[in-house]
């Protein structure tokens, strides 16, 4: 298997790693009653799941093997309503140098195909670390009064994001 398909693949496992995290955040804040918390963090979840389906579909239509790995259990107990999104943020730093990193494997392994279809991704996560650093911001000043927090996500959330009209296709179609 290619350098960048090898390496692509692992970004998979990274990938659905990511959605199961914010699973586990999801259903923690949907234990408190924090209902925008909770939706926000399963919309989150369904995003990178879906970003994994991309990643898989680019490897298909390449004619390269797709493995899918399993994932270690994610983090499901928190000191108190600010770790979750601490985590989110750090996580979202993670996957942005995990890309960035892919990006340099396709350049060195003269992958212009597999470089330009990461462009999309190195968008994304742009846009994934500016919104979670403004929801930390949120959370760390509102960490008293939750109702703000769920204010805020409520006022900020449901709108489209412009990225997705030009992402690129996943397995599976937009499941």
């Amino acid at each position: 298997m290619a350098r960048f398909a090898k390496a692509l693949n692992e970004q998979i496992g990274y990938e659905f790693a990511a959605s199961q995290q914010y699973i586990a955040v999801a259903v923690y804040y949907d234990a408190l009653t924090l209902p925008q918390l909770s939706a926000h963090f399963y919309r989150q979840a369904v995003e990178e799941r879906n970003h994994a389906m991309m990643m898989v579909q680019y490897l298909l239509d390449a004619g390269e093997d797709v493995v899918i790995p399993g994932v270690d259990a994610p983090q499901t107990a928190f000191a108190d309503v600010v770790a979750p999104v601490q985590l989110a943020l750090d996580q979202e730093r993670r996957v942005t140098a995990q890309i960035s990193e892919l990006v340099k494997v396709a350049r060195e392994e003269s992958e212009l195909v597999g470089e330009q279809f990461l462009h999309w991704f190195l968008q994304e996560q742009r846009e994934e670390v500016s919104s979670m650093s403004d929801l930390l911001n949120v959370v760390e000043r509102s960490r008293d009064n939750v109702e703000q927090i769920e204010d805020y996500l409520a006022r900020e959330s449901g709108g489209e994001n412009p990225l997705e009209a030009g992402a690129p296709p996943a397995a599976g179609g937009a499941l």
